[in-house]
């Protein structure tokens, strides 16, 4: 991160009276960056504030003369160095106070017009770049949301006590906060919180399920272990071997009878009969040996 400093003066005016007492400060972020006032006037040039002020840390204080007109700056030990200003000291009797740092475009500007021994109410006429802008009786004059194209060069004139020196007025852009930027989000990462809800749809799904399934066994569970129902079961299903068992015999026996009514059954060997219908068999055998005539009779 650079290293910045700033270069203050108070009375905060770029012309100063022969005598003034002037402090300068560098208003600086890091103290340990050995912030050092420096000049160029036109007899001296880089001379530090040891050298023509009273140095205290990153300040310097002096009683100006019209040789101490010139351009002031902070500078620190790495190199960096802070905004200049350029400070006029005149023997006259009258100065234009005017801001020493560059103005923002929209505020507005006050420039006064001050005299040394007389109050600084006094009417007092106004020019830009050599040209009169306008005459004020009370000394002062107010330019209402300065843009590019109020920089110049200004002074002022009263009557009767002479002119002040020229000092120039930068204007600058006006600062604008730029909101920081918005990370953007990397690729896919709009998908997580829509994965995330079906992922958790899914998780409570299966575990509805889960549940009616484990339900439904132990519903079913105690009914197939029951006794009675196991006995009612088989209970049913020997009745229907007997039933199924009394239908063949009766099948068998209605055959045998009606092979006997015709004589067919003596063609037939024993083995063909099931041993349930033994007793059938013997008996029939038995009465049409004493009641059906010889075949071929």
């Amino acid at each position: 991160m650079a290293i910045e400093s700033r270069l203050t003066v108070s009375p905060s005016s770029s012309q100063f009276f022969q005598g003034d007492f002037v402090s300068l400060s560098c208003e600086e972020d890091d103290s340990s960056a050995g912030w050092t006032l420096r000049r160029n006037t036109s007899t001296e040039n880089r001379t530090k504030c040891d050298q023509w002020g009273k140095s205290a840390n990153s300040s310097c204080t002096i009683i100006v003369y019209p040789s101490d007109s010139g351009v002031y700056w902070c500078e620190s030990r790495e190199g960096p160095i802070s905004n200049m200003v350029n400070l006029t000291v005149t023997g006259g009797s009258v100065i234009l106070q005017s801001p020493v740092l560059p103005v923002m475009e929209g505020d507005d500007v006050t420039l006064l017009c001050k005299t040394k021994t007389t109050p600084s109410n006094l009417p007092a006429a106004f020019y830009k770049d050599g040209s009169l802008i306008r005459k004020q009786p009370t000394g002062h004059m107010t330019i209402q949301h300065v843009s590019r194209s109020d920089e110049g060069l200004y002074k002022c004139d009263i009557s009767g006590h002479g002119e002040s020196p020229s000092s120039w007025i930068t204007v600058t852009d006006k600062h604008t906060t730029t909101p920081p930027p918005t990370s953007t989000p990397p690729p896919g990462s709009s998908l997580i919180p829509v994965l995330s809800f079906v992922g958790s749809v899914c998780v409570v799904v299966l575990l509805v399920l889960l549940i009616l399934l484990v339900r439904r066994c132990v519903h079913r569970k105690p009914k197939d272990n029951d006794p009675a129902a196991e006995d009612v079961s088989y209970g049913q299903i020997m009745v229907k071997e007997k039933h199924s068992e009394l239908k063949m015999r009766e099948s068998d026996s209605t055959t045998i009878y009606s092979e006997v009514r015709t004589g067919d059954f003596r063609s037939r060997s024993p083995k063909d009969f099931k041993p349930e219908t033994d007793a059938i068999y013997s008996l029939l055998v038995h009465q049409s040996n004493h009641s059906c005539p010889p075949a071929g009779l």
